[in-house]
């Protein structure tokens, strides 16, 4: 016999010292003093047949490299996940919903951008490795804090096809007063093109009509960035 004939022993919360358990320790000692895993466990409450929530939590969260892509995981694809199902898939997007809120509502701890490498700083991680040219907007109020980031186009983004109203659709609703505009290269080189020069011209123009500033357009690779603003590429000097 070999080791992989005897199942291997996972203990259920109810086996593990309260001490050991999320919930216990986080009305003992703080929310923050806990780990993701935890708190994702909490979320969850339960795991599966044969696996506890921790290590459920666990499973989840090292699938999606991280709580950033758990969040962006579409809940179809969630509902997929063994141990999920339609009521757990709820309660995490739920809680990452609500932490989202909060952010909007916490103008105080809201990022700042002062320069482009504050706005790059704010999407490299996602955008960077993307496989997939996307065109995101980071929208801000009259402080130039962060309201929120909006995903405009995902795919093979064509910038003739680019329709401006969509540019500004979640700017408009928001009620901001600026946008920064920044896509990805998936070659990794973020060296603007003609067209990113062209397309830039427009987006300016249609901000003084909806007057919303727009601050910059920042071309995004695997190692780096421009800034059109900083080369003087369709921004007037």
């Amino acid at each position: 016999m070999t080791e992989d004939d005897f199942p291997v022993y996972r203990p259920m919360m109810r086996d593990l010292p309260c001490s050991d358990r999320p919930r216990e320790r986080l009305l003992r000692y703080g929310a923050s003093s806990l780990s993701s895993q935890d708190l994702l466990a909490i979320v969850l409450r339960s795991g599966p047949r044969g696996e506890n929530v921790l290590a459920m939590a666990l499973r989840l969260i090292s699938h999606y490299k991280g709580l950033r892509g758990l969040a962006r995981t579409p809940s179809a694809e969630l509902e997929k996940q063994h141990g999920m199902g339609p009521a757990k898939t709820a309660e995490i997007l739920a809680a990452f919903e609500l932490g989202r809120r909060l952010s909007i509502v916490s103008p105080e701890e809201r990022p700042v951008v002062t320069s482009p490498a504050d706005a790059a700083n704010l999407l490299m991680a996602e955008m960077g490795g993307e496989e997939q040219e996307q065109i995101r907007t980071l929208l801000l109020d009259t402080k130039h804090r962060v309201i929120g980031s909006s995903m405009v186009y995902k795919g093979n983004v064509n910038t003739a096809v680019v329709r401006l109203a969509e540019i500004f659709r979640d700017a408009v609703r928001a009620n901001c007063v600026a946008i920064i505009v920044a896509h990805n290269h998936p070659s990794g080189d973020p060296s603007p093109s003609d067209d990113d020069v062209r397309i830039t011209k427009d987006i300016i123009e249609a901000g003084k009509l909806l007057q919303i500033e727009v601050l910059d357009h920042l071309v995004i690779g695997q190692q780096g960035f421009i800034s059109l603003k900083e080369r003087g590429l369709g921004f007037e000097a």
